[in-house]
């Protein structure tokens, strides 16, 4: 990627513990990839071999400075990011907007966000993830209250 660094360019489909498809759906899995947990999703890249981890909030954040940064770093809110990172865009990152599951066990927002996890935490209950919302056809950078537990999308960084 522009950031020098290598990056899987789909979402994540390795079933571990405290993994899901949408709505329980396997044909979601293969069209969204799966949703992981914040600690499931550690284990998850770590599966794809030696070297394989989850990106850390400032290796996202760099990724989207180089194509514009996140809302809160941009004159454009995040939206020159938004559409280059998104699937079609000009990085070949391929975001997809596969939604989240909530703690409660509710699917959400499938079509509407993309939510990522990143490795680092604030916490012992939430961590930073990012967040590619249609609605604003922005790139956001996030935290919210017991979010480990939410389940998101994951792409993963090698060393």
């Amino acid at each position: 990627m522009a950031d020098g660094k290598r990056w899987t360019t789909h979402n994540l489909d390795i079933k571990v513990l405290h993994s899901y498809c949408y709505d329980d759906k396997e044909q979601n899995c293969i069209r969204y990839g799966r949703m992981y947990t914040w600690e499931s999703a550690k284990e998850a890249c770590q599966k794809l071999g030696s070297g394989w981890r989850l990106p850390t909030d400032e290796e996202w954040r760099n990724l989207s400075k180089r194509y514009g940064g996140v809302s809160a770093d941009s004159e454009d809110h995040g939206k020159a990011a938004y559409a280059a990172l998104l699937i079609g865009g000009e990085s070949g990152f391929n975001a997809t907007l596969g939604g989240g599951r909530s703690k409660d066990g509710e699917y959400e927002r499938l079509d509407a966000h993309g939510f990522y996890w990143t490795a680092s935490e604030i916490d012992a209950s939430k961590g930073w993830y990012y967040n590619f919302g249609k609605g604003g056809q922005a790139l956001h950078r996030q935290i919210g209250g017991d979010e480990k537990s939410s389940a998101f999308s994951v792409r993963c960084v090698h060393d």
